[in-house]
């Protein structure tokens, strides 16, 4: 089982920021997709963004698009959620993963993170 260590939630107000990291095994980290998904309480997990290690293309949620950015740092094995404009809607726990396709999906996930909660204040 290999771990994925998350960090940065937190709470923030409305309009604030945070950046969430997530650090991989190193021979995970680059051959995989990274990504990151959230659940809401009462919600089912979505997709939030994610980044291939192939050019590093991206791919985002319509609810995200504009205000989070996915990013990777390969001398660190570690993919960041930089977050832009929070709103409570944001409010979720976050979930770090990774799989072997080109894109991310809950079905094609091979390992989970252990989840950080972001909150976001009204």
């Amino acid at each position: 089982q290999a771990q994925l260590d998350e960090s940065g939630g937190g709470l923030v107000q409305a309009g604030g920021s945070l950046r969430l990291s997530c650090a991989a095994p190193g021979n995970i980290f680059s051959t995989s997709t990274m990504g990151w998904f959230r659940q809401a309480p009462g919600k089912e997990r979505e997709f939030v963004a994610s980044i291939r290690w192939i050019r590093d293309s991206t791919s985002y949620s319509d609810s995200v698009k504009g205000r989070f950015t996915i990013f990777r740092d390969n001398t660190k094995n570690t993919v960041y959620l930089q977050m832009n404009s929070l709103n409570p809607e944001d409010t979720a726990v976050y979930y770090c993963a990774t799989g072997r396709l080109g894109y991310l999906s809950i079905a094609s996930v091979s390992y989970w993170g252990q989840g950080t909660q972001v909150t976001v204040a009204a």
